[in-house]
């Protein structure tokens, strides 16, 4: 089973593939090299045996027959890888180092190929390979010219012999090399499967293995973990949400269900039943207003607003969230100053992003203090600038109060949903604020930070020029 995955896995079938096209390739190289040294050694033994025919047609051109006669003769002594042969009319030897004439067609160039016998050094015969051209003289006489080929066969079948089991090397190699492969491949594809399988069957604290290799099934295995943290965070938040909703929304529909019971009951004049209903109304208003708060995070969490993004200038934004809030920072006795530096651009949601700086505004309000008439500083500070971290691709929109700020250690506890620390119980609010602003952070590809003011709170969302 194992083996058949193996050979039905992509790793083993691109292997092959390379491995076809290296060896066509590795084919080609080395048949253009045999062609070349085989058509080498053809040719030199072609020239030297035309050189020699050239030697003995000048002799005959000189002394006639006798005298190439006795040229062969001279030669044939100590021919080396030469080979000679003359003829009579009637068949008989007169010269040479072959005891008769081949029984080979010579072709129309008078080109041959034949075997012969030849004495070695110990006095035994053996046969050899030998290339020849032969001629009829005048008067009948026959002259064959020609060179021993048997050391040029010899290197010929080396080179064959070392050039095929090159090829059966380089392919045995290369399925060797697919399957070593393909076998690693395959382990590691089985250990992400047995994974994933444990994550549909509902564990979610699996995460896929990683081999510290950094190659591309390692970047995928991270890539699909964090996708794996962020579901379940999700999951988390879910519950979470939920459990906080039936929590916190409990006691006031109890309280408003009781308050409408009570109404009934008594017998109460017009003017108290409209207390009733204003009062329920107004709690109706938090209500909803929870809920489109949950919406409006759920939506910004799921990225459903990202194609309605356009290019926002976050003072602009900035100054017309102030504008609405200056009335009620007079009322409240607090200063409100605006630093926006003008002419910054990201690609955003007004929407969302005028209803984080609002958030932040709310909060700002709701646990600010006062500052003496003496001091320079504001109660709250609005600022938009750049941000530091990120010269030229980020701006920084934070909210600055002088109230009692926030303990380290809750900070990032405050931006998850329904969150209230003690000391704003007593004051209106769902405990969603944050977790909005964090949510349209993350849908721009920022984040939120929380810092202490000395006293009180800064709280900053940092976005990127171009969002995700």
């Amino acid at each position: 089973m194992l083996q058949t995955n193996l050979l039905r896995t992509s790793t083993f079938r691109l292997a092959v593939i390379y491995l076809a096209l290296f060896a066509a390739s590795a084919i080609t190289v080395l048949a253009y090299v045999y062609w070349n040294t085989a058509g080498f050694l053809g040719r030199q033994t072609d020239e030297a045996v035309q050189a020699e025919i050239t030697g003995l047609a000048e002799q005959y051109a000189q002394g006639g027959l006798p005298l190439l006669v006795h040229t062969v003769i001279q030669r044939s002594r100590d021919p080396g890888q030469s080979i000679y042969l003359v003829l009579d009319p009637a068949g008989r030897v007169l010269a040479g180092t072959l005891d008769g004439k081949p029984n080979v067609r010579p072709g129309p160039d008078g080109w041959f190929d034949f075997d012969y016998r030849r004495k070695t050094i110990d006095g035994s015969l053996e046969v050899k390979a030998a290339r020849a051209r032969a001629f009829y003289l005048p008067e009948g006489y026959y002259l064959l010219v020609g060179r021993d080929v048997q050391e040029r066969r010899e290197i010929e079948d080396l080179i064959t012999n070392s050039l095929v089991w090159a090829i059966v090397l380089t392919v045995a190699l290369g399925l060797l090399g697919g399957l070593f492969m393909s076998r690693n491949m395959l382990a590691r594809v089985d250990d992400i499967n047995q994974t994933s399988r444990d994550i549909m069957q509902g564990d979610l604290s699996q995460r896929l293995p990683i081999s510290g290799s950094g190659d591309e099934l390692d970047q995928l295995a991270r890539n699909l973990n964090e996708m794996l943290d962020q579901i379940e965070a999700l999951m988390t938040g879910m519950r979470q949400v939920t459990d906080n909703i039936a929590h916190d929304l409990r006691s006031p529909l109890n309280r408003l269900r009781n308050r409408l019971e009570v109404t009934l009951m008594q017998d109460s004049s017009p003017a108290d039943y409209r207390m009733a209903l204003e009062r329920t109304i107004s709690e109706a208003d938090q209500l909803l207003g929870t809920f489109n708060a949950l919406l409006m995070i759920a939506r910004a969490e799921a990225g459903a607003l990202r194609e309605s993004m356009t290019w926002v200038d976050p003072a602009n934004v900035v100054q017309d969230v102030a504008e609405l809030y200056e009335p009620v920072a007079e009322e409240s006795d607090l200063t409100l100053r605006i630093e926006a530096q003008e002419g910054m651009s990201i690609r955003g949601n007004r929407e969302l992003l005028s209803q984080a700086v609002a958030n932040l505004l709310d909060n700002a309000l709701k646990h600010g203090r006062p500052v003496s008439p003496e001091s320079e500083d504001a109660a709250i500070t609005v600022t938009v600038a750049p941000d530091k971290e990120k010269p030229g691709r980020g701006v920084v929109v934070s909210v600055a109060d002088r109230g009692g700020g926030i303990p380290e250690a809750e900070r990032s506890h405050v931006l998850e949903r329904f969150v209230r620390l003690e000391a704003s119980r007593n004051t209106p609010g769902s405990g969603l604020g944050l977790s909005l602003v964090a949510a349209v952070a993350r849908l721009h590809g920022g984040r939120v930070t929380l810092e202490d003011n000395d006293p009180g709170l800064v709280v900053a969302l940092h976005l990127p020029v171009s969002g995700r």
